[in-house]
């Protein structure tokens, strides 16, 4: 008996001393290479190193600390997809009224008439009816996030949000010589001036609140610019893509029965025959894969689709679009058991008023693994060498599987990483008000992950 308890104090102490080791080796590793970096000498900085094996922290610095997470915020808006978007997309919902009419309620998709999906089943459905009738016309929550800086309106990354998403609601510029630009879509032509000679490429200028596109002299050659995508709007691009098809335009006022909805067609209204809204919208037609759109969201960090995303399960849950309810709902549920409720605003990251630990990310990385598989994950998330760790952890290449997030002065990093020695690590890394460039941080960091991989 006192042999037993000699060796169970031997391994307890063995394993105690081998955990403060292993602490000890990490917090080494990391005033080295990140905390005393010169990069990084006006940051503030939170890690925490969490082993998915044992189910215990490695490390934690400063892990219980609020940081602005950048992009990192679509790892909960990817969390809420897999779990509610199903394995494929919900395109549109609808009702076929008769052999020319539909009736229908649009998702949010945002991969409609997006040219890397190659296959289009809700435009290929759409256009086989005359009259396209929406059970919600108009997007009631607001096309650009809270708190998104006002000034990036007019750039491609801040796409504004819709309920009916079409051509990613950008649209493209192409200067051809000096008196024509091409334009897509099409509908758009009508909308542009050309107030000079644009010899050596063009400067555009478009004012917030209207799709008015003003071009002079400058040194632009391609640009893609958000559009409003108001209901009107909305409308305008279906008449003009689908050719045949006749979209709503306007019923006679607010008093007026459903049965006396008015379509313009050739510049003249007119009313469908017999329309009766009928019986609640039943049928579903799916689009896309969900992992389709989820892997360009976090390998590109495509913002657009985050917070298309977020809107659909949105949907989904409440049958409403509007971010705010369903981050309270998804706070309330699936992210109760954060260690730190963050302050989370909206599905893309654009904002500076989301607010997360280092912790909050372990834990919902953690949630995915359990609930998702790791094999799904790795689909998903980029690995070295690939999406915008394209320049980094080349030499770690399906070794680990992460998402960046990048604002001035803030340098996010979080994922899973698999080290030499068989263990499934999960890390997050949040660095704020930086004054280096967010290059010379990241190889800071590189440095700092690929130490560990190799040592643990």
């Amino acid at each position: 008996m006192q042999r037993i308890s000699f060796y169970i104090l031997y391994f307890t102490f063995f394993i105690v001393f081998a955990s403060c080791s292993v602490q000890k080796e990490i917090s080494r590793s990391a005033k080295e290479d990140v905390l005393n970096n010169k990069a990084l000498e006006t940051a503030h900085v939170g890690i925490s190193i969490y082993d998915a094996t044992s189910n215990k922290y490695l490390y934690n610095y400063q892990g219980e600390k609020y940081f602005v997470p950048a992009s990192n915020t679509k790892i909960p808006t990817c969390y809420a997809a897999m779990k509610y978007l199903g394995d494929s997309l919900i395109g549109l919902r609808y009702n076929i009224v008769n052999d020319s009419t539909i009736r229908i309620k649009p998702t949010g998709d945002p991969s409609f008439l997006v040219a890397e999906f190659k296959t289009q089943p809700v435009f290929n459905f759409l256009k086989k009816y005359k009259y396209i009738v929406f059970d919600d016309y108009f997007f009631t929550d607001d096309f650009l996030g809270s708190g998104w800086t006002w000034n990036d309106y007019m750039e491609s990354y801040a796409a504004q949000r819709s309920n009916f998403p079409i051509y990613g609601n950008v649209v493209k510029f192409r200067w051809v010589s000096s008196d024509s630009i091409v334009v897509a879509p099409n509908a758009f032509t009508t909308e542009i001036s050309i107030t000079e000679s644009i010899k050596d490429g063009f400067e555009l200028i478009k004012p917030w609140d209207e799709n008015k596109f003003v071009f002079m002299n400058g040194k632009e050659k391609n640009k893609e610019v958000p559009f409003r995508p108001d209901g009107v709007t909305i409308a305008t691009l279906l008449r003009d893509t689908l050719k045949n098809l006749i979209t709503p335009a306007y019923t006679l006022g607010e008093n007026v029965p459903y049965s006396q909805y008015y379509f313009y067609e050739k510049g003249k209204s007119i009313m469908i025959p017999n329309f009766q809204f009928g019986s609640a919208i039943l049928n579903k037609l799916h689009s896309q894969p969900t992992d389709s759109l989820l892997k360009p969201m976090m390998h590109r960090s495509d913002n657009f689709f985050a917070e298309q995303s977020l809107l659909m399960v949105s949907n989904e849950l409440l049958d409403v679009m509007n971010d705010e309810k369903i981050i309270d709902t998804l706070l309330k549920t699936d992210f109760k058991d954060l260690p730190q409720k963050p302050r989370w605003v909206d599905g893309s990251g654009l904002s500076r008023y989301n607010l997360f630990t280092p912790q909050d990310f372990v834990t919902i990385l953690h949630k995915m693994k359990n609930e998702f598989g790791m094999e799904r994950i790795k689909n998903i998330f980029a690995t070295g060498g690939e999406g915008t760790l394209s320049s980094y952890y080349k030499d770690e290449k399906e070794f680990i599987f992460g998402k960046t997030g990048t604002l001035s002065g803030v340098v996010a990093f979080s994922g899973f990483l698999y080290t030499k020695k068989g263990k499934l690590l999960i890390f997050s890394t949040l660095v704020n008000n930086h004054r280096a460039s967010a290059t010379d941080v990241r190889r800071a960091v590189e440095k700092f992950i690929e130490g560990i991989r190799s040592k643990f």
